[in-house]
């Protein structure tokens, strides 16, 4: 069972806990490889909110298409972040936001894993000792 602070020290709250539930089944290697991939691809909820925060300046739906909502931000910046209700709306949630994203991005991991991750080869026999 693989500590889940010692591999990814930086996550807080709901998202400890659903990773920790999915490295309890690795070992060392494995939840070390995992790490890597997951913190590359997981988006911080401050950098969220402070893209959110740039919708009011002008610039809506930056966090939406941060979070891979092509379609939100597009609407978002054409509508100014719905008439800024929207934005508000995001700026509320903007720790659920990023936990659904990075809950996202945690099972392609794991699959992207489980698909190319080889089976752990079997362990050498001990030579057999020639009878003479």
């Amino acid at each position: 069972m693989a500590n889940v602070l010692k591999h990814l020290p930086e996550l807080e709250g709901m998202e400890l806990g659903y990773i920790q539930g999915i490295l309890k089944n690795m070992d060392d290697e494995q939840a070390s490889l995992f790490a890597q991939v997951y913190r590359a691809r997981r988006k911080d909820s401050q950098m969220i909110l402070i893209l959110a925060l740039l919708g009011f300046f002008g610039f809506a739906g930056l966090h939406r298409f941060v979070l891979g909502q092509i379609g939100l931000g597009i609407l978002y910046l054409f509508t100014g972040g719905l008439c800024l209700i929207g934005t508000i709306v995001d700026l509320v949630n903007y720790k659920s936001l990023a936990y659904e994203y990075n809950m996202k991005i945690a099972h392609e991991t794991l699959s992207m894993m489980s698909n190319g991750f080889p089976a752990p080869a079997a362990a050498p026999t001990p030579e057999q000792p020639k009878n003479q």
